[in-house]
């Protein structure tokens, strides 16, 4: 009883935030970023590695420096979440720009299954919202062991239009029917993967254990794939989603190929704004047979 009781109290806070001007929320979120940096200990230990793996060339003081600016940014992400839960349609279309929905909405009228690749960048929320006010779609959901914050990540992501997400239970056939029925697949494939269903492909010259299913569900579906990137703004300026060309000669007969492709064009996508990716999680946790763990 009283979990639930400082859980409601807690959502109830996080609902006060969004009457904040997004600037002053943002600089909220930044400061608590900055806290979260400093005594997040784990966490922080978990972005330098990430960080000395993937950007050996840069000093450890500047590496230092993109783990600041990376907390600051997923703090902002963190508490700008109350904008996208409780914030008006309206308010919602001024802070989060979107580009290129004219390539998604010709695939579909074209009658194309379509996945939007979404890595992991913190303002991947934003971009879901942004696809889901404008189109009836698909993603996951991994359901949360507090109930009230499942219930309020559940109505967050079904606020706008008919949504439908399914969690890895429902399987591959539940995600294909759907994309055949004229609904995007907003797809997040990039997380580590579990040795059993993992293949090793290289992510920033270093083998992650990595998913092929963009390849198998682009096969089975006959999908094509769009990139879809969202970048925070500076200065409490919103949120920009672009979503890009379709991706030609894609699946191929190699997974392997397929998902060194897909890794390649995250890595660059990451390179082109890297303290906004999501390196507090342990992206090389599973390691090839007999390497040692990293954290």
């Amino acid at each position: 009883m009283l979990r639930h009781l400082s859980s409601r109290l807690l959502v109830f806070l996080f609902w006060l935030l969004h009457f904040l001007p997004l600037p002053a929320l943002a600089a909220v979120g930044d400061g608590l970023g900055r806290l979260l940096g400093l005594f997040g200990r784990q966490r922080r230990n978990v972005v330098r590695i990430n960080l000395a793996l993937c950007f050996p060339d840069l000093s450890s003081t500047e590496r230092e420096k993109l783990a600041a600016a990376h907390f600051r940014a997923l703090g902002r992400s963190i508490l700008e979440r109350s904008v996208l839960w409780w914030g008006s349609a309206a308010y919602l279309e001024r802070m989060i720009r979107i580009t290129g929905t004219e390539k998604l909405r010709a695939q579909l009228d074209a009658g194309r299954p379509v996945i939007l690749l979404a890595p992991h960048f913190v303002g991947l929320d934003a971009g879901g919202v942004a696809v889901a006010m404008r189109f009836d779609s698909l993603s996951m959901y991994a359901e949360q062991a507090n109930p009230v914050f499942d219930r309020l990540l559940l109505r967050g992501r079904r606020r706008f239009g008919d949504q439908i997400l399914l969690t890895r239970q429902d399987g591959i056939r539940a995600a294909v029917k759907a994309m055949k029925s004229g609904r995007p697949f907003y797809y997040l494939p990039d997380l580590n993967t579990r040795r059993r269903e993992a293949i090793f492909v290289p992510f920033f010259g270093v083998p992650a254990a990595s998913t092929d299913g963009l390849s198998r569900l682009a096969r089975v579906a006959g999908a094509v794939v769009l990139t879809c990137v969202t970048r925070i703004l500076p200065g409490g300026q919103g949120y920009l989603t672009e979503i890009g060309d379709a991706w030609e000669n894609f699946p191929t007969a190699d997974a392997r190929a397929d998902t060194a492709r897909m890794n390649a064009w995250i890595e660059a996508a990451v390179r082109a704004m890297p303290e906004q990716y999501y390196w507090v999680h342990r992206r090389f946790k599973t390691r090839p047979e007999g390497e040692a763990r990293w954290y």
